[in-house]
């Protein structure tokens, strides 16, 4: 019994150890309780979200597709990356987790919101049907910088810049091509301004050039060779 014991401590050990990168993702717990904070707070007095384009941008349910397949993207992401690749995985979630807690600490201290969803529809689908049920669980407030585009844009530069897909075209234009059909989503089914989509891009690729464009803070190899000479010595 204390053998089992003392194999099953130490395959324990072997896990968590293998996997410590994964407490990074214990940052959900500080943002999902924040962001519902934020959901259910600023309801009523937030600065108004508009541009003069939004009123040019037709409704369209069908977007209601890409706009859920986001949620499977980003979670694939970080599995994916957690599972196959430790450098991308932690450029990923210093991309993602920075953009998402300036987005908290934004909505915040700018409370904002807009009214641009439709109040009728054209057509009674299930796509329709789709949209009413996300209008009724998700709050037209804690807009900008947009989260949906921000993420999709973070997923899509892990995979173009990470060399396990540098032979799988497949996959990389898959990815662009999902990433800017959820851009486009939010603006198609109302649930952003161009505004928040504008500053989610900009946000972006100020990250990329942080993370992902050479510059050394962010060299995740090189730090880890650092760290195994260390080891070394």
């Amino acid at each position: 019994m204390k053998l089992v014991k003392t194999k099953a401590k130490v395959a324990l050990g072997a896990f968590i150890e293998k996997n410590k990168h994964g407490l990074l993702l214990l940052y959900f717990l500080i943002y999902l309780p924040w962001f519902g904070h934020l959901e259910k707070t600023v309801t009523t007095h937030f600065h108004v979200i508009h541009v003069a384009l939004d009123d040019y941008i037709p409704f369209c349910e069908y977007f209601i597709i890409p706009y859920f397949l986001w949620f499977g993207y980003i979670a694939w992401g970080l599995g994916y990356f957690f599972l196959k690749n430790k450098d991308e995985y932690f450029r990923l979630c210093t991309v993602l987790f920075t953009g998402m807690t300036i987005f908290l600490v934004i909505s915040t201290v700018y409370p904002n919101g807009h009214y641009l969803r439709p109040t009728t529809f054209a057509h009674n689908n299930i796509f329709v049907h789709l949209v009413k049920w996300l209008y009724a669980t998700d709050t037209a407030t804690n807009l900008f910088p947009s989260i949906h585009v921000y993420n999709s844009i973070a997923v899509n530069m892990a995979v173009w810049h990470c060399d396990n897909f540098k032979n799988k075209k497949a996959i990389r234009y898959g990815s662009a091509i999902l990433m800017v059909s959820i851009i486009l989503s939010t603006m198609f089914l109302k649930q952003h301004s161009v505004f928040d989509v504008v500053t989610g891009i900009l946000l972006a690729i100020f990250m990329y050039t942080l993370v992902y464009a050479g510059n050394p803070v962010f060299t995740f190899s090189n730090a880890n060779k650092y760290e195994r000479k260390l080891h070394r010595v």
